[in-house]
């Protein structure tokens, strides 16, 4: 039979390393869900945070290697499903020569303005040098990370002085609106881009 305070207790214990994982996967909602649930005290902030960075910067290596090893002929074959195209790439890439470091830093703390996986890759395509890529990503994940640690925090304060029975509703309020605010601001990017 299955024990559900053990179950709960042993989720609680390996709680950092889901929240890396899943950062790996969908880092922004994540980090500010995240501040939203160390705000009602179930995170430490130092713990948290270090995981949250970890993940995201790990998903960000991964997409630099799927340009550096995948390159153009991986955008052919599979772009469709990230909404990637050659072109878009091949533009990132031009842009690159002049402007590496302003380029990855500002698409880290502005979600590449609707363009952060096709800046990562082509990044991974241009060959830039990994200690210098993983060194501006680092420093914009630090501000990145605290940013939206702190989206979440807020809504967490909001969270504390609803009235109890409206919280669930919240919280469900409070997730979609931040997929939709991340979604939404990358597709109005896109939209205004002539990339």
């Amino acid at each position: 039979m299955l024990n559900l305070d053990l179950l709960l207790n042993q989720i609680s214990y390996y709680k950092y390393f889901f929240v890396f994982l899943f950062s790996i996967i969908e880092g922004p909602v994540v980090m500010t869900f995240s501040g939203f649930l160390w705000r009602n005290d179930y995170f430490n902030f130092w713990p948290l945070y270090l995981s949250l960075m970890a993940g995201d910067l790990l998903a960000d290596v991964l997409w630099y290697g799927v340009g550096y090893f995948g390159g153009i002929k991986f955008i052919e074959k599979y772009g469709k499903f990230f909404n990637i195209s050659e072109e878009k790439v091949l533009k990132f890439k031009n842009r690159f020569h002049n402007h590496q470091a302003k380029i990855l830093f500002l698409s880290k703390v502005t979600m590449g303005f609707g363009f952060a996986l096709v800046v990562l890759i082509a990044a991974g395509i241009s060959k830039i040098p990994f200690k210098k890529y993983i060194t501006i990503n680092f420093l914009g994940q630090i501000i990145w990370t605290f940013i939206l640690i702190f989206l979440g925090y807020f809504f967490g304060s909001l969270y504390l002085i609803i009235d109890k029975g409206l919280k669930i509703g919240f919280i469900i309020f409070m997730f979609l609106f931040m997929i939709f605010l991340m979604y939404g601001f990358n597709k109005y990017m896109q939209s205004r881009s002539k990339i």
